[in-house]
């Protein structure tokens, strides 16, 4: 894997929006926070775009973030937010611009498609973690030392740690290999394209929001028979943020659906994940090398993500 130059106070950050766009209002403070926090700026054309639930038309978005990792100016790339619109312009992705301009890449959620179609194709590390508009309402520090830890710091602390949960074990055992994931509704969707993520001796990370466990079950099914739930060495599962069902009664739980199809995989799997759509959040290297230790409720990463 290529790993991108670490930050450092005082660099450019280009600023993207690959899926759904925000208010005036909100972009102000995105360039206020970052500067305050002692970066340059950059604002892509794609933040100030609106075309229906998009952050501008698909090309747009595109070449923003094309131009963002050629622009020799720009250190690192932050997308401003989620929502919907990355898969949408993966096919519209210059790859092997990316792979030979590294750059640190930050974002979540909806930004799943980009992590796994920049990991696989462009061989480049990226970092799951906050996005833009997150360090503007998140006040944890907890969450920008997280980030900071990976990106900035070369002597990093590798263990990866939650703040205020538990963490829950549901198989044991170790296991070691790259980091790769994000959202659950992102991974599936990739299934039967050519950004299909790739799971095979690889752990899996899964996080997801706001879908009920009947959807849950329908999307690890989609893993289950595409077999990226048994290829994986090991599963991470983070915040599932509000996946509860409307009618109680009538529903499994969360954790029933869970159980249903990772228990049996007996592999190596920790739950609770301090990860995802949660505030404070912990960001995680993709595409390095870690070790998941469940006996010991121990997440490690086993080499810098950057250089």
């Amino acid at each position: 894997m290529i790993k991108p130059k670490r930050l450092k106070l005082g660099d450019t950050i280009g600023v993207v929006a690959p899926a759904s766009p925000t208010t005036e209002e909100k972009l102000e403070r995105v360039y206020r926070k970052l500067m305050q926090m002692g970066f340059n700026v950059v604002m892509g054309r794609s933040c100030f775009s609106k075309r229906g639930y998009l952050a501008g038309d698909d090309k747009t978005r595109a070449e923003d973030i094309n131009k963002m990792f050629k622009n020799t100016e720009v250190d690192g790339i932050i997308c401003l937010r989620g929502g919907y619109g990355s898969l949408r312009i993966l096919d519209l992705l210059d790859y092997e611009l990316i792979r030979t301009n590294p750059k640190v890449f930050v974002g979540y959620s909806d930004i799943t498609a980009l992590h796994i179609a920049i990991n696989q194709i462009s061989e480049l590390v990226t970092f799951h973690g906050p996005m833009a508009a997150n360090l503007i309402e998140d006040t944890c520090n907890f969450t920008l030392e997280s980030l900071y830890n990976f990106i900035l710091n070369e002597d990093f602390k590798p263990s990866i740690e939650n703040l205020s949960r538990e963490l829950v074990a549901i198989n044991g055992g170790i296991a070691e290999g790259q980091i790769i994931g994000g959202n659950l509704s992102l991974i599936a969707s990739t299934i039967g394209t050519p950004y299909e993520i790739n799971t095979k001796g690889k752990i899996l990370f899964i996080e997801e929001i706001g879908e009920e466990p009947y959807r849950i079950d329908r999307m690890l099914t989609q893993l289950r028979l595409s077999h990226k739930l048994q290829d994986a060495v090991g599963i991470i599962l983070g915040d599932f943020n509000n996946c509860v069902p409307e009618n109680p009664h009538m529903s499994f739980t969360l954790e029933e659906v869970i159980d249903f199809y990772i228990r049996p995989l007996n592999k190596p799997t920790l739950m609770n994940l301090q990860a995802g759509h949660c505030k404070p959040t912990i960001t995680i290297p993709f595409g390095v090398k870690a070790r998941l230790d469940v006996d010991k409720n121990e997440i490690v990463i086993l080499e810098g993500p950057t250089i």
